[in-house]
Formats: structure tokens, sequence, C-alpha cells
């Protein structure tokens, strides 16, 4: 088959393990930096040009689209979804998974456990906001943020308070949640490739950190997980309508709730960890379900 990777950046960890995976189960691996392409937006035939010359036509492409391209980035997908290629991700999906507030009114939609959230734009009374969350510790979020950068915890309701005014200050938007106390600054990321969760690790903030991002000095083990957050990952996924992604998950009290689904999940962490071959499987499920026209997005919004 001939695949192409979007991504920016050949040197990624991810990038290069995905066109190893591919070439060693004898594929044709294309790597296509998603800000040079452009598109030719024809009713009858749709192509996408690089470097001066039509790409060609692809059997699958596996789009590794940050979050700072993420509007130029969903309209190469789709442009490819025209073109009639399978695509693991859509850009539907993509654009729905980005949005932090649309992918949890979703997930809420569909009875998937989410920890107590609430989102303002203006709220008249702060005080209630933070009253109706729960009361502090809260945990305060912008909603562009990635990689844990834009997230504070507020220990008491004054600071939440405060730091709410502050962000709504800069006119930023928010989303303010419950703090889920007994995950102890740990999360679950589970790596689900098509209705299956393939690889599972925990991640641990670093001492007094309760952000387990591994770009903050986190660390990463293999984790067994139970039915119930394996259905709640599969579930996420399915809502999210994405056929590769890595969904956080919380070990709570009432059970697993989602904190986020993620369309490019990065691969060395997880593959490090459990010492599997996730890049592998990905080629697997493209082998599977890459034919013309398969569109595979299942959730709706």
């Amino acid at each position: 088959m001939h695949i192409a990777v979007l991504s920016r950046n050949p040197n990624l960890y991810s990038t290069r393990r995905l066109k190893e995976a591919g070439e060693k189960r004898g594929h044709t691996v294309d790597i296509i930096d998603t800000l040079h392409c452009y598109m030719d937006i024809t009713q009858n035939r749709p192509t996408v040009r690089y470097n001066g010359e039509e790409l060609p036509t692809y059997d699958a492409i596996i789009p590794r689209i940050g979050a700072s391209i993420t509007f130029y980035g969903t309209a190469v997908v789709r442009q490819f979804e025209m073109m009639g290629t399978f695509c693991v991700n859509e850009s539907v999906a993509i654009s729905r998974s980005r949005d932090k507030l649309r992918s949890l009114q979703l997930l809420s939609r569909k009875g998937v456990g989410l920890p107590r959230t609430g989102f303002a734009s203006k709220p008249d009374k702060i005080k209630d906001l933070v009253k109706n969350v729960g009361g502090a510790p809260l945990v305060i979020k912008l909603l562009e943020g990635t990689q844990g950068i834009g997230v504070v915890l507020a220990d008491t309701n004054k600071a939440a308070e405060a730091i709410i005014e502050a962000f709504m200050g800069l006119k930023a938007n928010i989303l303010v949640q419950e703090y889920i106390a007994e995950a102890g600054g740990a999360d679950i990321r589970c790596f689900v490739v098509g209705d299956k969760v393939v690889a599972a690790m925990k991640r641990q903030g670093a001492e007094g950190e309760f952000r387990s991002n591994l770009h903050r000095g986190g660390s990463a083990t293999i984790v067994k997980l139970s039915r119930e957050e394996r259905a709640t990952a599969v579930n996420a996924a399915k809502v999210m309508g994405l056929g590769v992604c890595g969904v956080d998950i919380l070990q709570a009290k009432s059970g697993p709730v989602v904190m986020e689904v993620n369309s490019s999940p990065g691969l060395e962490g997880i593959e490090q960890a459990t010492e599997l071959d996730v890049a592998d499987l990905i080629f697997a499920h493209i082998e599977t379900n890459a034919k013309p026209n398969n569109t595979r997005t299942r959730g709706k919004g």
C-alpha cells in the first residue's frame, strides 16, 4: 500500500516510528509536511499539490496534526477525504476532539464518565460557578492549553475566584473542573486503535506536581486496565469518531472519568513504557480498513 503521514517534522519519534513500521510491513510510506500542501478545489477532480507537483493517490493517510495548525491541517485532511482516501482520523473527528468544551459535551451526552465541569464566559456570580462545581480544590484550564500548559490547581475558593477573574480579564476561555484527589497526581493514557485499547500506561506527576504530563517531568509505567476503564476509553474514542487516539482517564471514586481525548497521541512514551510496537498495530488497522471512500466518523456533533 502507498501511505502518507502528515507531519511537520520527519525527525519526531512518532513520525519516524510510523515510517519504520510501515516499511517493515512492506508499504511505501511518504512523510508530507502538512503546511506545505496546497489544494486544488475543483468540482470533478479535487487534488492536493506538494512541492509543485500533484500528490499521488494514496491508499491511506495518517494525520499527525499539531494543535497549532488544526484549522489548516483539518482542511488538508478534508481534501484527501474528498478524493476518497481512507484517513485514520477524519477531519471532523480531529476538530471535535481539539475543542475541549465540545468534546466534553459530546462525551456527557453519551454517558461517558467525566469530572464535574463548569464553563462560562462572563458569569454574574463567580462564587456560584465555583460552588456549582463542588468548591475547592479545583482545576482551572485554558481551553486552548496543551501538554499541561494553562492548567492551574486552586486550593481554596478564594484562590479559584481570583484565578478565574484573572483569566477572564485576559478574555480567555476556561473550564473549571473538580479535582480528583484520589488519583494522586496520576492518570492513565489508553491508546486506542480501532475498537480496542492496544496499550495503556500510568503517568505519575513529578513530586509536588499535580499534572502528570511526561513533558512536565512525569514518569510512565505499564498498567493493567479494569474492564470498566477499557470500556470507557473505547467508548470515548467512538464518541469522538477517532480510529487512533489517546484517551486520558483518572481513577475516581465513582469510576473512571475522561480528562481528554487526543487525536495525535505520541508514540514514544507508550512504546517505551509498555514495550509494545504500537506503530505496527496502527498499520495492521489500516490494512484491515483502508478501502476507497471508507469514511469512518462515528460520532455526531
